[in-house]
């Protein structure tokens, strides 16, 4: 049963060493994230699932000491999920960013609560498929916890990644307000068709996550909500 969860962004720019001289300008969001883990740590889970937005390479499981890195960002940092390396899960595989993000964010908070496990979820992941997925992770431990990662629209500003898309801003409202609320019902009904368009790469693993915590009456609590870059950043805390 799910007994808490973190949603956190996911750009390699909240790792320091990757944002360089700008690292101060996403303090807030660091700090959120690590009050995100603390109400995780608090919950005493009996095992931590971290979900991140992947592509076709990075999908699936990643096992615990699962290995990632920033060198694609053009800094020496390797990063590993925290606990012992084992043979299941193939564990050759890299972690894709989001999962490296997540990595980074276990190893700063020194986690050591619960063992640890990556998914990487595809992000067009069917919405149905998504919630299936979330319900399946909830019945794995008595205590579940999530470290949700993902991205609000990319489409926020002129200089966005995705440019200026006027939906944009409503579309990351609505998501912030489900997260606050912990409001299952408006997770599960966010359009992915308009998710995708608006470069949003959390659609799938937030659905994910109101499908682990369909029943399990958790109250919520958002954190932080910005657009640095013109890119939605949410963090959030269920418990």
């Amino acid at each position: 049963m799910l007994v808490a969860a973190a949603v956190c962004p996911c750009p390699p720019l909240l790792v320091p060493r990757v944002a360089a001289g700008a690292a101060p300008e996403l303090d807030a969001a660091r700090a959120a994230c690590a009050d995100a883990l603390g109400v995780l740590a608090a919950a005493r889970p009996d095992r931590l699932i971290v979900l991140g937005p992947a592509g076709r390479s990075g999908r699936g499981p990643h096992p615990a000491g699962a290995r990632g890195t920033f060198r694609g960002f053009g800094v020496d940092l390797d990063v590993r999920l925290p606990g012992a390396v084992t043979e299941a899960g193939e564990p050759g595989r890299e972690l894709p960013p989001s999962l490296s993000v997540a990595a980074w964010l276990l190893d700063r908070a020194g986690w050591a609560d619960a063992p640890v496990e990556g998914l990487g979820v595809g992000e067009p992941l069917a919405a149905e498929r998504c919630v299936e997925v979330g319900g399946q992770l909830a019945v794995r431990a008595d205590r579940m916890a999530l470290l949700v990662m993902g991205d609000a629209s990319a489409c926020r500003t002129v200089k966005a990644p995705g440019y200026l898309d006027e939906r944009a801003e409503g579309f990351d409202a609505g998501v912030a307000r489900a997260l606050a609320a912990a409001d299952v019902a408006a997770l599960k009904a966010l359009d992915a068709e308009l998710a995708h368009e608006l470069k949003a790469s959390g659609r799938s693993c937030w659905q994910v996550l109101a499908g682990a915590a369909e029943g399990a009456g958790l109250g919520g609590s958002l954190l932080y909500d910005d657009a640095p870059y013109g890119v939605g950043y949410l963090v959030a805390a269920w418990s």
